[in-house]
């Protein structure tokens, strides 16, 4: 089975893990705050701080994992503009250099439209590019069940791509 990290394991990514790691894959999730490490590991992940900010944090998570999530549907503070432009233009570059085989964007949330669809066609562009799979995630999360199964298979997209 799979290596999944999951940038952004909060309430919604810890959901997505339990259903990952049910299905037999391991899954790695990050979170800023330390004192939400134990929730991660609760859900079955192996919890680790780090910070999409500061790419150099995630960069080692990197080691062993075949399909990243960047869960930033609903990311708040300062730089959430950058989180969808040049952090991610900044991951997308890394990750062609890493083992990761491709990535799964989450392109619906509180963050505004535009960043989000901008970012989704920033991933659909380096996926051409680069020969590498993957998937965007364009269901609510308000609307949770149907966000979770499209999570769900966003990730079997990467890894059959």
């Amino acid at each position: 089975m799979a290596r999944v990290l999951i940038v952004g394991c909060g309430r919604r990514g810890q959901e997505l893990a339990r259903e990952l790691t049910g299905a037999g894959h391991a899954v790695r999730g990050t979170t800023r705050d330390a004192a939400h490490l134990d929730a991660i590991e609760a859900a079955g992940a192996e919890g680790v701080v780090a910070d999409p900010d500061r790419l150099g944090t995630l960069l080692p998570l990197l080691a062993g994992v075949t399909v990243a999530c960047w869960l930033m549907g609903t990311a708040e503070g300062d730089d959430v503009a950058a989180l969808h432009g040049d952090r991610l233009d900044s991951l997308l570059g890394k990750l062609v250099d890493s083992g990761v085989r491709g990535l799964v964007y989450e392109a619906a949330g509180s963050v505004d439209a535009g960043l989000l669809d901008d970012g989704a066609a920033r991933v659909q562009a380096a996926g051409s590019v680069n020969s590498m799979p993957v998937a965007v995630i364009a269901t609510a999360p308000s609307a949770h069940a149907d966000w979770l199964a499209a999570a769900r298979a966003a990730v079997d997209e990467v890894l059959a791509g």
